[in-house]
């Protein structure tokens, strides 16, 4: 097991990982920027190096000051958390010349999964089901619509080289394709450095289910269950349920041990998530993330599963810790995003958190590094904690999310949790009955 961990990443998550190391007895280091100086992980780690100023590219992605940190502190292994360099191929490498353990998996599995046109042609190699399209990238408006006429409208044109929604376009037919295309490839040019796209069928309703994995290189693989991830604003993810309430059981199963075989073959080492479009009654691949996901508290609580904790294991070289047999699922558990944004015009809110209550009791986990008096930095990402609840049923786990949020309070700043409030009144949340174009239209029609 490693002694010393230094932990890339920075707010709720730095602090998870810092509290897994911690239980393993493994001595930390948090890296920060100027503006992160008084940060709860940087206060609680045992060592911390300040890796450059405020903005990220100058800290968080500044791999020769990381990588210095690693060699002034003597830290044997790199935690990236998600987001910043957790999906760089490059990063690992780097780390893997220096002798200096990647918490995550190989820079191979990284490179095949982070390029969409690769990571499709992967998964179908593995027996994982797709989305009808294009075999590899569409270089020209003729392909495009030879492609386009075969599979048939509407058609998504998505960038090959990113996410987010950056370079994703839907034709809806001919007429508009020829805009679509050349403004896909735009955006994906000027977002990634590629103009690389590629072309799938669009699905019109479909739920954003995506499956948990873990391996340790060994050729061991297991899945961790379902997660409904549907409600989304501008491709983003606001509220994670485990496990997915609409899809049958028998269904969750079968593409959770799809997934799983397909991680046995790779032989893929550390946390994933293999992530699908689901539309009457089957799965198609979209993605896989090679990283930890924000959302992976709830599959813990289903679980019982220490994800974080095991990520470490694995990335030390010891084997996995249990068979497929043996994870086991209880209950309910979703998870709502609490942002610093204006709830109803979304704009970042940074500023002083003059009051904060974080709410508490039986089956709730509230997952943030923020304190009262604590300055939220305009520099990053807007999110600055997650609330977890769990359940023996979804209703009883929506009541303990309806308790939880009545008595959540951030003051100070403005925060999403009035949104949550709201839609937990929903009858379509209530019921489970939305897709991943539900709360952006939910939101169109209810402005105020």
């Amino acid at each position: 097991m490693f002694s010393k961990v230094l932990i890339a990443n920075r707010g709720e998550i730095a602090l998870r990982i810092l509290r897994a190391c911690k239980e393993l007895g493994i001595q930390t280091v948090a890296i920060h920027s100027q503006a992160d100086a008084n940060a709860m992980h940087v206060r609680l780690a045992d060592e911390s190096v300040c890796v450059g100023p405020n903005a990220a590219k100058d800290s968080y992605l500044n791999i020769p000051s990381i990588l210095a940190a690693c060699e002034i502190t003597g830290a044997e292994a790199v935690h990236p958390g998600y987001g910043f360099l957790s999906e760089n191929a490059r990063f690992a490498r780097i780390l893997a010349e220096h002798k200096i353990a990647f918490i995550g998996p190989s820079a191979h599995h990284i490179e095949i999964m982070g390029d969409k046109i690769q990571a499709k042609k992967t998964a179908l190699e593995l027996g994982i089901p797709c989305v009808p399209g294009s075999p590899g990238a569409v270089t020209s408006e003729a392909d495009a619509k030879r492609i386009a006429a075969d599979i048939g409208y509407p058609v998504l044109i998505k960038a090959a080289a990113g996410g987010g929604g950056r370079g994703m376009k839907v034709a809806k037919s001919e007429a508009d394709l020829s805009v679509a295309f050349s403004t896909a490839r735009t955006e994906a040019k000027a977002a990634f450095g590629d103009d690389a796209v590629y072309m799938e069928k669009y699905l019109g309703k479909p739920r954003h289910i995506e499956v948990q994995v873990i391996g340790d290189g060994q050729g061991n693989a297991v899945h961790l269950g379902t997660r409904d991830c549907s409600l989304q604003r501008r491709h983003q993810k606001v509220w994670e349920e485990a496990a997915a309430p609409t899809v049958p059981m028998d269904k969750q199963n079968e593409i959770g041990e799809i997934c799983a075989a397909a991680m046995r073959k790779l032989k893929y080492s550390g946390a994933g998530t293999v992530e699908f479009l689901y539309e009457d009654g089957e799965f198609y691949f979209i993605e896989m993330n090679t990283r930890l996901q924000v959302e992976h508290p709830v599959t813990e609580r289903i679980t019982n599963f220490d994800i974080v904790y095991e990520q470490i294991r694995v990335a030390a070289g010891e084997k996995l810790s249990l068979t497929q047999d043996e994870v086991k699922f209880y209950g309910h558990a979703i998870e709502v995003r609490i942002n610093a944004e204006d709830p109803q015009t979304f704009a970042p809110s940074p500023g002083r958190i003059t009051y904060y209550h974080p709410a508490g009791g039986v089956g709730v986990r509230v997952d943030s590094a923020v304190y009262q008096g604590y300055n939220i930095p305009p520099y990053y990402d807007s999110l600055i904690g997650k609330l977890i609840v769990h359940g023996r049923t979804r209703p009883e786990c929506l009541q303990r999310l309806n308790r939880a949020l009545d008595e959540f309070i951030v003051d100070g700043i403005k925060t999403t949790l009035p949104l949550f409030r709201r839609l937990i009144k929903e009858p379509d949340i209530q019921s489970g009955n939305y897709d991943i174009h539900w709360l952006e239209h939910y939101l169109e029609t209810n402005k105020q």
